[in-house]
């Protein structure tokens, strides 16, 4: 990878997301730039059983207003909440010329439908195999998103689904980027999808004991590089991105949100949920990216943080910037956006991937909030409470997962040459 298989550019000509603290994605935006937190409590099952029972979730949400009532009915909530994102995403595109065999769809998710597997789970104990639903596999399986949404919109080129933890997103994005620079596709449907805030993934999740049990302050459970973290804020929602080749998207008319410039893929092969040692793998991911963009680390404006609020992530990714960036870490903006809509697991670095090109439109960056009391580990400018004006041209986006999967994304301001 690098300069020499460079091929073509490939920039972002749609976005579209949706989370607990906005169904659009100028809602979910102005609340983060007002820096409110939308952690509650867990209003969709009950909690009283739990250590945690907190909880970012998508409220107030019916996927008939996204799709059609009867895909509606056939579809996991991740699916759904991914149809939600690609309607604001292709929202006014002018698609109908364009030779939907090389249009692909790559969408991760970190544990697809299993809303749907705990429903059907819980019918077949209950009355039966033959009860279980004819729909019960299609909804379940991680792909679908993709699947469904190339079938909705007639997209025939590359078409799959990507898990790899909390860096599914991540990894969906950078292989619609390789996808679209080698040429085997002239524009990429992709991003990720999370219905995750069920009975099993909490208590999952409550059993590694790395969840926040802030239960009584939920606004302030997530608090990504502060002293007091303990832990992280399981979130939902969905991002869409739309990336395009270059040419491709001039020819047609296309709104350009920004470019995307490079990717940072590694592994930690290290541990199954810890970082490796100084956030190894993290270093390599940024320094690939940085290399695939061809550009000096002092250019980078903006880091938006993996950032989940626990203890050994933070400190790691903290030491991994530093290590990356040198002598300019500490005149980075870098903020996580999981401090206000929790994490969002596989679908996270879709939307954080959004609020990158958001701040580059805008110029402004977006906080970490509840940022109280300083760890001394933790000691970078983390943009802390309040958003900042400032211009952004290039930013990189973070996302790490379980498993050691690392992805770095850099993005920048679409300039004509």
């Amino acid at each position: 990878m690098g300069s020499d298989v460079r091929g073509r550019r490939v920039v972002v000509t749609g976005i579209g997301c949706l989370t607990a603290a906005g169904l659009t994605t100028e809602d979910t935006w102005k609340t983060l730039l007002a820096g409110e937190a939308a952690v509650t409590r867990i209003e969709s099952f009950d909690t009283s059983e739990y250590p945690t029972q907190i909880a970012a979730e998508v409220k107030d949400f019916d996927p008939r207003q996204w799709m059609d009532p009867k895909d509606a009915r056939r579809t996991d909530r991740s699916v759904q909440l991914m149809s939600a994102a690609t309607k604001q995403c292709l929202d006014g595109q002018k698609l109908d010329d364009v030779d939907k065999d090389r249009v692909g769809v790559v969408v991760g998710s970190g544990i697809g439908g299993l809303i749907t597997l705990e429903q059907q789970h819980k019918t077949l104990l209950n009355r039966g195999p033959n009860k279980v639903s004819p729909f019960f596999i299609p909804m379940m399986i991680s792909d679908m998103s993709a699947g469904h949404l190339s079938i909705v919109h007639g997209f025939k080129g590359p078409n799959y689904g990507v898990v790899s933890a909390c860096a599914s997103a991540g990894n969906a994005i950078a292989d619609s980027y390789l996808l679209i620079r080698a040429g085997f596709a002239d524009a990429v449907l992709t991003g990720g999808t999370e219905g995750c805030v069920t009975p099993l993934s909490l208590a999952g999740f409550c059993a590694l004991k790395a969840l926040s049990r802030r239960n009584d302050e939920p606004a302030k459970a997530s608090r990504p590089f502060d002293r007091d973290r303990d832990g992280f804020v399981m979130g939902e929602g969905a991002g869409a991105l739309f990336l395009e080749e270059l040419e491709h998207a001039k020819r047609r008319g296309a709104e350009i949100f920004g470019e995307v410039i490079g990717i940072g893929l590694t592994g930690d092969a290290h541990h199954m949920t810890s970082p490796a040692p100084n956030g190894e793998g993290a270093v390599r991911a940024m320094n690939m990216a940085i290399k695939d963009a061809g550009i000096d680390p002092s250019q980078v404006d903006y880091v938006n943080a993996h950032g989940t609020s626990t203890q050994l992530n933070d400190a790691s990714e903290t030491a991994a910037i530093k290590e990356v960036f040198r002598e300019s870490a500490h005149d980075l903006k870098i903020s996580s956006t999981k401090s206000m809509i929790g994490h969002l697991l596989g679908a996270a670095a879709g939307v954080e991937l959004i609020f990158c090109l958001l701040a580059m439109r805008d110029n402004k960056v977006p906080p970490t909030i509840n940022q109280e009391n300083r760890d001394p580990e933790c000691d970078l400018d983390y943009v802390s409470n309040n958003c900042e004006d400032h211009e952004v041209n290039i930013a990189l986006s973070n996302a790490f997962g379980f498993g050691g999967h690392n992805s770095s994304i850099i993005v920048q301001r679409y300039q004509e040459n």
